[in-house]
């Protein structure tokens, strides 16, 4: 039986972030369990769930200007755990900027386009991969 993928999306367009909901659940072929969030800080309120990918706006202060901005939350979920691949959304089409998310770790960053949900979908099949070779690879040296 496959495991559920747990998927968190953090955003705080709220039209946008319904728009990524819906599109993970109508175009996927995953048993996928999606959480949203408007902030960082009740995606950080959530966090022990350990969600298997994150998807995570850039600036995040449309809601309320003093809440933590994309790269303040990704510092915080690699704090807790830096093994959770998050992938950067942003309207920012600059390198700089994207050059800055890597350096925080992040897994990708994704400009918000027509086609950014499929290179997100790209993304997400990328990291289960990589997770499932990791797997195979601890067992067969659990066997050593």
């Amino acid at each position: 039986m496959k495991k559920k993928i747990k998927l968190f999306l953090v955003d705080d367009d709220a039209v946008f972030l319904k728009l990524l909901e819906i599109e993970f659940r109508q175009h996927t072929d995953t048993d996928i369990d999606i959480r949203t969030f408007a902030t960082g800080e009740s995606c950080m309120e959530n966090i022990g769930e350990c969600p298997d990918v994150i998807i995570l706006d850039y600036h995040l202060d449309g809601i309320d200007k003093n809440s933590m901005n994309g790269i303040e939350t990704l510092d915080k979920i690699k704090d807790f755990d830096a093994e959770i691949p998050v992938i950067i959304l942003s309207s920012q089409d600059k390198i700089e900027v994207a050059v800055n998310c890597m350096h925080h770790k992040a897994f990708d960053y994704v400009v918000k386009s027509e086609t950014a949900f499929f290179r997100l979908k790209k993304d997400i099949k990328s990291i289960l991969g990589i997770k499932k070779m990791e797997n195979e690879l601890n067992w067969y040296m659990e066997r050593m």
